[in-house]
């Protein structure tokens, strides 16, 4: 060969697969952060109008379906890059480009909304720290540990995640027993966490396009998967176990802090968990409590960051974005660690902005992401694609249709606030397109597909 034709070695350019089934699921399951289920139950409350557990069955619902509809375009295309990468092959480039950049904004955001609800409930516990300087630590923790490699990173999440699981399962344990010590174990059974005859539907759905990011992970390890070992059977599996585990912790949590607390008032909608952690445990449950949050918001941020960079270095290599930035790889580590890096400059955003205004943007970006995934589906069984057509209209059109129509409700059902920003976001990522593909004349760079092995 050549010596200006010797091609660098696989081990410098290429994602090195090591992760199973299990910790592919734990890292979806440290994205989702179960016990952020209490941090947002008092928002949750007040827009259901006290049917908490309602508006996570319908969430359930929609994410399930969706859930499907990333499997099966796991199964097809395992590769980093997620929604973007199948909206891409299966309805055309500039949609993928248009799906990745509305994902950019989902991902961008959840890092940094993570890291303000960390930071807001440190300040609460050491209000003589400044909550810049819990934010900056935050960054600087989880960048250093995601650099040095995924297998470290899902080792830590192990750890941070059984502590979070025992403070979920205790909350739902004493609610238990602070309802059968008030009225009985019949008090364990009520419908009204999901029905009230004086609250409409709408409530319950204005609730689940907020509940719907306490979901967001099922979908963000499919950027991982060039990391996975046999993606193609791991990663479908892996999507669905995600989904479901997360819905089932979620609507039992839930439902149990519903019955402690019923209705939708509270002092402090924000601090409503530890109000209901100090009605059922008192101070010293309600401290383990507050740690229990603060080690999740670390384990989410971990995996989080991860997923943004690992998106980044998808579109950097496929020359969507500047690909010597960020389709880099460390040599030795053979991480994205520039992305990394961006990753966490970005979130640096969060000591000027609130947790209300950086969670505005995030569904947005999730629900399209979602409608397009669903459609992809779609796309490919009117196309006939021989892997899709064979399943049938049931699972290949219907479903996957009802699936982005469920979507598409949700974003509708989003405020006012983050329909408009999400929509800026959408223009000026339409003129960059047009600008990178000299007016729509020409197909954003063609998406690498990397073998599966």
């Amino acid at each position: 060969m050549e010596p200006n034709t010797v091609t660098p070695p696989p081990t410098a350019t290429t994602l090195r697969r090591s992760l199973g089934l299990p910790a592919v699921i734990l890292f979806g399951l440290a994205y989702m952060a179960p016990i952020i289920v209490y941090g947002t139950f008092g928002i949750l409350a007040e827009k259901s109008q006290g049917t908490v557990a309602m508006s996570y069955l319908l969430a359930l619902v929609a994410v399930l379906l969706t859930a499907i509809s990333y499997g099966r375009m796991a199964n097809l295309y395992p590769v980093a890059g997620s929604a973007y990468s199948y909206a891409r092959r299966a309805i055309g480039a500039h949609v993928g480009f248009l799906v990745g950049w509305a994902v950019l904004l989902d991902y961008f955001f959840i890092p940094m909304v993570i890291w303000l609800i960390g930071a807001a409930y440190l300040s609460a516990e050491f209000p003589s720290v400044p909550s810049w300087l819990w934010i900056v630590l935050y960054i600087a923790i989880t960048t250093a540990v995601n650099i040095i490699g995924i297998v470290f990173a899902s080792r830590t999440n192990i750890v941070l995640m059984a502590v979070q699981c025992l403070i979920v399962a205790a909350f739902i344990f004493l609610c238990g027993r602070y309802v059968v010590a008030a009225a009985g174990p019949g008090g364990l059974i009520s419908a009204e966490p999901f029905f009230q005859a004086d609250v409409p539907l709408s409530a319950a759905l204005s609730g689940a396009a907020v509940a719907a990011y306490s979901f967001l992970g099922f979908d963000a390890v499919t950027t991982l998967t060039e990391e996975t070992k046999d993606p193609q059977r791991t990663m479908p599996r892996a999507i669905l176990a995600i989904a479901l585990i997360g819905g089932a912790v979620f609507i039992v949590a839930a439902y149990f802090a519903q019955l402690v607390h019923p209705g939708g008032h509270f002092d402090n909608a924000d601090a409503a968990s530890f109000e209901i952690a100090m009605t059922i445990g008192g101070d010293l449950f309600a401290a383990i409590f507050l740690a229990g949050l603060v080690i999740a918001q670390f384990t989410a941020g971990l995996s989080a960051q991860a997923s943004v960079g690992r998106l980044l270095y998808a579109m950097g290599r496929d020359g969507v974005l500047p690909r010597r930035i960020f389709g880099y790889l460390h040599p030795r580590l053979r991480t994205p660690a520039l992305n990394l890096l961006f990753a966490g400059a970005i979130g640096l955003a969060a000591l000027f902005l609130t947790e209300e205004s950086s969670t505005s943007f995030i569904n947005f970006g999730a629900f399209l992401a979602f409608t397009a995934v669903n459609l992809s589906v779609a796309v490919l069984y009117v196309k006939w694609h021989p892997r899709i057509r064979p399943i049938g209209a049931l699972r290949g059109l219907l479903l996957p249709l009802v699936g982005a129509a469920i979507t598409l409700v949700l974003l509708s059902s989003l405020d006012r606030d983050a329909l408009i920003l999400g929509s800026v976001w959408l223009c000026i990522g339409i003129a960059y397109l047009c600008a990178l593909t000299r007016l729509f004349t020409r197909a954003p760079p063609d998406l690498h597909m990397a073998e599966v092995g």
